[in-house]
């Protein structure tokens, strides 16, 4: 445990920030399951509106720094590839 003042609010502060991204990451890590689980079933409708929600979901996760925009951009740009390919075979 921190004896220094400053040392213990930056304490509090990685545990507020620890638990953003936690609660960030379990939201995006939903969002793509829901557009897997849609292109999986093979509903181009449900898959578009689930890509849009993931998309969305990503880009604030790179807006608050929990991702880097790099790894965000790779993401969604797989997913799309998934739709796109859900939409060619369809």
């Amino acid at each position: 445990m921190a004896n220094i003042k400053s040392a213990k609010k930056r304490i509090k502060t990685i545990d507020k920030k620890t638990a953003r991204n936690l609660r960030v990451k379990n939201h995006v890590s939903e969002a793509e399951k829901a557009f897997l689980a849609a292109v999986n079933t093979g509903d181009v409708a449900e898959a578009e509106q689930a890509f849009k929600a993931a998309e969305k979901k990503l880009m604030q996760a790179a807006a608050k720094g929990t991702y880097h925009k790099n790894t965000v951009s790779r993401t969604v740009s797989r997913l799309a590839k998934r739709l796109n390919s859900l939409k060619e075979n369809n």
